[in-house]
């Protein structure tokens, strides 16, 4: 069996954070552990899930990580930049790049309690990272060694590693027109349509509007179980968890009429069968693996083992 239509050459995982440090750090130790892991098996990078709830500051976790591992690329999706200062944010994320050595990856979006600031807030913060000035005048930064023109420390090529996670056809025309690569998840919003069609819109619309100067690139996000490493109970609790969110694929949900993906959940070739029928995963070469909520550590490692290593290599992965 042959899956050529697909050419997927960077694969990431997304762990999430929702209880992270409720356990005076033990989740934090699990997740940068799975951080670790994930660069063991070859996983392109890793991102870490911040939510409206769950890890208040997604920096000092990547400034960890940065620590533990080598090669991996780290991200965060997504930062809410209304509530967000700019100017500190930019500061923040300059000091993990360069912790890591250039390996930083940043998904935004506009939301948070300051949502009508926060396109203005993310251009802002580009601009920060771009290296412009800060302020004039009386706007310029103060510190110990004087006036401060240029963030420090300066994270050379972050800029380009800006993502934008939008869910519309006009966020993600946004994102292009700013110079954001794009983040595309396993929902989408105000769109009455189903989910893929609305999806490979959002990506049309991106590619037909980028004016960044960089090559821009577009990562997908799916929920995807792989059960051939599982033992029967666990294979039992991934079909119980998809079962649980394919009532709300079936039509459009809330204010914004958001839209989903379901899970995916069976063996390799199973697995191999769905992504292949996913018109979306034609016009990627980035995919994001997107862990599920209210799992176990050693669930996570089991998908994430499984997956790169049954699937990834026929999707067209190869260890970088």
């Amino acid at each position: 069996m042959t899956f050529g239509s697909l050419a997927i050459d960077h694969i990431g995982v997304v762990i999430p954070s929702d209880d992270l440090g409720e356990r005076r750090g033990t989740e934090l130790e699990d997740g940068v552990a799975l951080f670790v892991r994930a660069e063991e098996l070859g996983y392109d990078s890793a991102w870490v899930r911040r939510p409206k709830t769950g890890l208040p500051s997604a920096s000092p976790f990547l400034a960890a990580a940065t620590q533990r591992t080598r090669r991996i690329g780290l991200g965060v999706a997504v930062m809410q930049m209304g509530s967000e200062n700019p100017l500190r944010l930019a500061e923040d994320l300059a000091a993990v790049d360069a912790l890591g050595n250039g390996r930083l990856h940043v998904g935004l979006s506009a939301g948070g309690a300051g949502m009508d600031l926060g396109y203005g807030w993310m251009t802002q913060l580009a601009a920060d990272l771009d290296g412009y000035r800060t302020g004039e005048g009386e706007a310029a930064i103060a510190s110990a060694g004087g006036r401060q023109w240029r963030l420090r420390p300066h994270a050379q090529g972050l800029r380009d590693r800006l993502w934008y996670d939008a869910a519309s056809v006009r966020s993600a025309a946004w994102a292009a027109a700013s110079g954001f690569n794009l983040l595309t998840g396993n929902a989408v919003a105000e769109n009455a349509g189903a989910f893929q069609a609305a999806q490979l819109a959002h990506i049309e619309a991106y590619w037909n509007g980028y004016a960044g100067g960089a090559s821009p690139r577009v990562s997908a996000g799916r929920v995807i179980l792989p059960i051939d490493g599982a033992d029967a109970r666990t294979r039992h609790r991934y079909e119980e968890f998809a079962a649980s969110r394919l009532e709300r694929t079936f039509s459009p949900d809330g204010e914004r009429r958001a839209r989903f993906a379901p899970a995916i959940v069976g063996t390799a070739e199973q697995i191999l069968e769905a992504l292949s029928r996913d018109p979306v995963l034609r016009h990627v070469s980035e995919l994001r693996l997107e862990l599920p909520y209210d799992f176990a550590r050693e669930d996570h490692e089991q998908i994430l083992s499984d997956f790169i290593r049954l699937v990834a290599p026929e999707i067209g992965h190869r260890r970088h």
